[in-house]
């Protein structure tokens, strides 16, 4: 049986998600609700759970300074939100599930089952420090989780050279020549690396500017990257490309 906690500072909230999660997984038993920090606290660290719903503002400080609290990290954590652009960007590279308010039932159980599927990993704790070296600014090596149905790789951003989609798929490709698949598609990560000087040339493809080696104008023109692939440049993308390059 998993364990699971509900933290969040309305009541009503509270219960929707205990009602949620005790309508749709029978394997779930839902052994404490909190409110507050300290409530959180005290709860789980005495009925430690493998499951924590966790809402990211409460009346008395946020969830982040749950998990500050807590560690080590062996809880799987899904996050309750209604704002937070920032926080959102943070959550999505360290590939912690997310709940976005008001709360709708489909994704309430996706983000339940990624969740099930992830806990007693041993990569949470790389999760969570990852998510807080963005968080809080305090590296500059920047590091991003991808999952895929058999892995969790922690990857240095500056080792992706580029990403190409799929639908719903994007591969990272690496400067190592490993490549990774993940079941998301490119526009959850393409606003997340463009803060790490990414650009997207093509509807298909994320590049790393760092890894490009030359601008071809001709047949439409593409991209040459030092490994001499070559991404293809949608017209109405080339003159933003120019612009961005000459400002390297």
């Amino acid at each position: 049986m998993i364990k699971a906690v509900i933290i969040d500072d309305e009541p009503e909230l509270r219960e929707l998600n205990r009602s949620v999660l005790s309508s749709n997984f029978d394997e779930i038993e839902i052994v404490g609700l909190a409110g507050t920090v300290n409530e959180a606290v005290e709860l789980i660290d005495r009925v430690q759970p493998h499951l924590i719903l966790l809402d990211i503002r409460l009346t008395d400080g946020t969830g982040f300074q749950i998990l500050q609290k807590i560690k080590p990290y062996k809880y799987t954590v899904i996050f309750i939100t209604a704002y937070s652009e920032f926080a959102i960007k943070a959550i999505k590279l360290s590939a912690i599930d997310y709940i976005l308010k008001p709360i709708n039932e489909k994704e309430f159980c996706q983000a339940i089952e990624r969740a099930i599927e992830n806990i007693n990993s041993s990569r949470i704790q790389d999760q969570v420090e990852t998510f807080f070296n963005y968080y809080e600014r305090r590296n500059q090596n920047r590091r991003i989780v991808l999952k895929t149905t058999e892995s969790i790789s922690i990857v240095e951003i500056t080792d992706i050279v580029y990403c190409r989609s799929d639908n719903t798929y994007t591969t990272f490709y690496l400067n190592n020549k490993d490549k990774i698949l993940i079941s998301r598609p490119m526009k959850e990560y393409e606003e997340i690396l463009a803060d790490y000087g990414f650009f997207r040339p093509h509807q298909s493809f994320l590049v790393n500017l760092q890894y490009i080696s030359r601008l071809d104008k001709s047949d439409g023109g593409f991209l040459v990257l030092k490994d001499k692939t070559e991404i293809p440049v949608s017209i109405r993308r080339k003159s933003k490309l120019v612009q961005v390059l000459e400002n390297l």
